[in-house]
This record gives structure tokens, sequence and C-alpha cells, in this order.
């Protein structure tokens, strides 16, 4: 359904409304994507760091995944907190250098990612109404926007 119905306004042209648009379409895209990581006890920022760690194939430090981040957090020490409870990463201090600190993903952690990748086609395909040359466009043009 068109923004301007969906949410009853009207802009003042069409760069306000592809902002809005945008806008209402991220937090709509992050409430069912919250809402299927609660399945797996985890947030959004979890799970990308759990992805970042998997990526890297070895220990990252804590400073390397905080750029990586899609999302940046002024709390992901704590994020990480959460994710070594439950024993899906873990943290090793550097032995030269005390306030580095290193982190890597669990057998745990590579598990439930598993769980999240086998299951994540029929939950979260947000894009089943594009092509996959609108989506090209789509995140060219998100691109763009960025500068």
């Amino acid at each position: 359904m068109e923004i301007g119905k969906v949410i009853q306004s009207k802009f003042r042209n069409s760069k306000h409304k592809a902002v809005v648009n945008l806008r209402y379409t991220s937090n709509y895209l992050g409430n069912i994507q919250n809402n299927y990581m609660a399945k797996f006890d985890l947030s959004m920022p979890q799970f990308n760091i759990l992805r970042i760690l998997r990526g890297a194939n070895n220990t990252i430090s804590v400073n390397s995944v905080k750029d990586r981040m899609v999302e940046k957090s002024p709390n992901t020490t704590r994020l990480m907190d959460k994710l070594i409870d439950k024993g899906l990463m873990e943290r090793v201090r550097c032995e030269s250098d005390r306030r580095v600190v290193y982190v890597s993903i669990t057998e745990a952690g590579l598990k439930i990612l598993k769980q999240i990748d086998d299951d994540q086609q029929s939950d979260l395909d947000f894009t089943g109404n594009l092509t996959e040359e609108e989506a090209e466009v789509l995140s060219n043009l998100l691109d763009k926007l960025r500068g």
C-alpha cells in the first residue's frame, strides 16, 4: 500500500516522501526481524554480532566487531556479555596488551546460526515482491542515498 495512505499523510515533495517511506519500511522490517529472532532468544544486534564472528573464521577484536556492525550500538559490550552468558561466544584477553579483547563464536553459536540460516527462507524473505533486477536497483539507490 502507498505510504501516504498507510500513515495518512501528505508530503512536501517526492524526496520527503522517500525519506519517510524509508524510515517506515526500516521500522516495519525491523519489527518482523525482531519478532523472528525472539524465537531464538536473540536481538537483531546480537544476531549481527554472531554473523560477524562466524565470518571472521577466527578470533577478532571487539573493536573490529563494532566497526562491522550494521546497527552501531553504544552497548555492544553488554550485547556481547549476554551472548557469552548464553554460551554463544567467548572472550579472550590479548596476552601482550591487556586492553585488547578478542572474541570468537562457540559451537553453540554456530549451531544457532545454522538453525536460523535453515529456517530463514520462509520467515524473513522480504524481497518476494521484488525481482532480482529491482532488488539490485533498490540496493544501488540506498548506496547512493548514503553518498
